[in-house]
């Protein structure tokens, strides 16, 4: 046994300065790390160790290694009394090194807690933490046993306890829901409200100025890019630049480090904590973009951090009979073994530990399908999928997928089981597709507003997040205004991101001052977040869209970490951002936008006395299927009827609304648009006509009428081209048949 070294914690008065460290045997569970208040409890899943030693590290580095005698199932645990939280530690695992056999076990590697809950330190890129010789690639037989402590993070102990204050999730219900995509650290770095000292942390985004300002908008959820901790890459770090989106997941249960205003290292956790309490308190809930589809070890050419030399074949998909490389189904180089039951309950205890001990509302799975594959093709019954549906914690929040990965038959939209909810790339695509002026997109156009019902079968509209932009591509501003994308910032002569974007200049590549230009963007702008907020199923809009954000034609910000991915304040569109919170206000307030199922009405409507939707020619008849199979295909009329809302309130009450008509025309023409008299929609009596008033109209500089317009059935009224106009008609009592 090795003496303990003087620095290590030990503020229990249980053992002097300077004494032996002994150990005690300890549990099996809960695996990870757990101080108890008297010493902290280890345990580590490892089926392929030969033994185990615990490494401690004093404040000077010094480290002390401890033998972790007791096995139960394949976790090595013990209990040692007087460590508290601060603790630096990790392990070292001693086992078979055969790479051509997916063995990887290397103990002069320090390798991090699966399990921890705090890091410190980071990794340098230095040799020692490659398990071969980075000098030497043409010689992949030549090992490296260098120790990489001296490069390597540490896992450090926590204090679990924190006063939540009857902190109580919001639970808002989906249909209510509008979503915000968002950076931690992005968000917050100019906002001049907040601090300077707790710009870009988890502090400056709980700063009550952020918190008013996404209640203001309208905003009830709040979706943050990863926080779990990650590393940056070497490559980036060498080419001077950063993994700013996060997708290089370390530790699954660790709140990112740098995101932290508190200098401890596991001050991180309470300053998120406190971060979700006040958002709660504002009504606001907090989602998590979360990656367990792969880890930042990368290939069989990455370092060695923590799985990969603690169980390489356990925690990760490797390719068979070929074990010495990994299957991946993500880009990153390896993809998580969602086969073996220890790496699903590594997965699974993250989430209830995020809710639980975190508070979070709900998660937004990164490349989702890779979690669903069981052999090599997507499963919906996978057992993820199975082990979800059980769980009475994860099964309660809301439980958002991005249906595809890279992999053979990755897309799967629509395809997710009846507890899940899904971004839809195909509304993302149709939106964009039509406003932009392709032909005959009237029908899929049409099924993207009302929810996807031919995606999401036997599920909600709800399942349908509804999104034009995402991180992951071009801002709103600079969809309407590149062809092209632009990353030459990127350092990979612009070979990244995505070729294929949708997307329409409007005359001019980037940057203009013609100001018939400005103003079509300005429009076509506005007719995106129309669509958006005012689509059947759950809106995201991606941060600083409201506020006319620009990459200057980066469509790949991974790893752009300053000005060119973060919110400029300073310039916000003040009149774009009052547009935004007009129509998420709009839709709130009318649960006709918003409907809990999908609309019985058809591509020619149904037939019965209360339509729930028609859909119109701009001549104001009922379309025909030749109307919907016309190769112009760019201007439709939609009447929603709200009195014919089909689902009661939560109290089982009839639900009643105001009606609305949308005229849409991505022609670059003005159309004439005549307005249906009701007794073609709705079979009531001609003398029953009453007015409509514009409410939006995209072509305005606001988007808002400044005067009021108003027309009966019958009425006609051009409409702009590129443009949507959205009449309004007051609830009525009754429908006369």
């Amino acid at each position: 046994m090795v003496p303990m070294t003087f620095g290590l914690s030990d503020k229990s008065g249980l053992r002097a300065p300077g004494e032996p460290l002994v150990g005690w045997p300890g549990k099996p569970y809960p695996l990870g790390a757990t101080f108890d208040g008297n010493g902290t409890n280890f345990a580590l899943f490892t089926e392929v160790a030969e033994s185990v030693e615990l490494c401690l590290f004093d404040s000077q580095g010094a480290e002390t290694r401890v033998k972790m005698e007791e096995v139960d199932a394949d976790i090595w645990h013990c209990y040692l009394p007087g460590i508290v939280p601060g603790q630096r530690y990790g392990y070292r695992v001693y086992g078979p090194w055969d790479p051509a056999k997916g063995l990887r076990c290397d103990p002069s590697k320090l390798l991090m807690d699966p399990y921890g809950k705090s890091f410190d330190g980071a990794f340098d890129g230095d040799a020692s933490l490659f398990s071969y010789d980075i000098n030497d690639p043409d010689n992949p037989e030549k090992r490296n046993q260098e120790d990489s402590a001296p490069h390597a993070m540490r896992s450090v102990v926590i204090n679990p306890y924190f006063d939540w204050n009857h902190d109580r999730r919001p639970n808002i219900e989906m249909h209510k829901t509008v979503i915000y995509e968002t950076h931690v650290k992005g968000l917050t770095m100019t906002h001049p409200d907040v601090p300077e000292h707790l710009r870009g942390t988890y502090a400056g985004l709980g700063h009550h100025s952020i918190v008013e300002y996404f209640k203001d908008l309208g905003v009830t959820a709040v979706e943050l890019m990863p926080v779990h901790q990650f590393v940056h890459d070497d490559r980036l770090r060498d080419m001077g630049l950063r993994n700013y989106w996060g997708y290089n997941t370390l530790g699954f249960f660790a709140p990112h480090r740098d995101y932290a205003a508190s200098p401890s290292a596991e001050g991180a956790i309470a300053e998120f904590k406190q971060m979700v309490r006040s958002y709660h308190d504002a009504g606001i809930e907090v989602i998590l973009d979360v990656v367990y589809n792969h880890t930042s070890e990368g290939n069989h050419m990455g370092p060695t951090q923590n799985f990969r030399g603690i169980d390489n074949a356990a925690y990760y998909r490797l390719v068979d009979g070929d074990e010495a490389h990994y299957m991946d189904y993500t880009g990153t180089g390896n993809s998580l073994n969602v086969r073996h039951p220890h790496t699903l309950q590594l997965i699974m205890d993250s989430l209830r530990y995020w809710v639980t001990e975190m508070h979070i509302d709900g998660f937004r799975f990164d490349l989702a399908s890779t979690l669903a594959r069981e052999f090599h093709d997507v499963d919906r019954l996978s057992a993820f999928f199975d082990l979800v549906q059980q769980d009475p914690i994860v099964s309660q929040v809301k439980l958002i997928a991005e249906p595809w990965d890279v992999g053979e038959g990755g897309y799967q939209v629509g395809n997710f089981p009846a507890l899940w909810n899904e971004w839809n790339g195909k509304y993302r695509d149709t939106v964009r597709d039509f406003w932009r002026g392709e032909p005959s997109t009237l029908g899929e156009f049409a099924s993207r507003l009302t929810g996807s019902s031919d995606l999401y079968t036997g599920r909600r509209p709800t399942a349908s997040i509804n999104f034009i932009t995402a991180h992951d591509g071009f801002t709103l501003n600079d969809l309407v205004s590149y062809n092209e994308k632009h990353n030459d910032a990127n350092g990979e002569e612009n070979r990244d991101g995505e070729s294929h974007n949708r997307s329409w200049n409007c005359g001019v590549e980037g940057p203009t001052d013609d100001e018939e230009i400005l103003q079509l963007r300005n429009k076509q702008r506005r007719n995106f977040l129309t669509t958006l907020m005012l689509s059947q199923g759950t809106p995201m809009l991606s941060h600083g869209d409201e506020i006319g954000r620009t990459q200057g034609g980066n469509n790949n910000v991974y790893c752009q970490d300053n000005e060119i991915s973060w919110m400029d304040w300073e310039n916000m569109d003040e009149g774009l951002h009052a547009f935004t919170r007009y129509l998420i206000h709009l839709r709130q307030a009318h649960p006709v936008f918003r409907r809990r199922r999908f609309l019985a009405g058809g591509p020619l409507g149904q037939d019965v006395a209360k339509r729930d939707i028609a859909w119109l020619t701009p001549n104001g008849d009922l379309m025909s299927e030749s109307d919907w199979n016309a190769d112009f295909g760019k201007s439709l009329m939609v009447h929603l009827n709200g009195m014919a809302i089909d689902e009661p309130d939560p109290q089982g009450r009839p639900v009643e609304d105001d009606s609305f008509i949308f005229c849409f025309n991505a022609h670059h023409e003005p159309i004439t648009f005549t307005l249906p008299r009701r007794h073609n929609v709705m079979h009531v009596e001609p003398s029953d006509e009453e007015n409509w008033t514009v409410v939006v109209d995209t072509a305005e500089p606001t988007g808002v009428p400044e005067e009021t317009r108003s027309f009966s059935g019958g009425d006609t009224l051009e409409i702009a081209g590129r443009s949507t106009v959205i009449l309004q008609r007051p609830i009525t009592t009754e429908v006369k048949l």
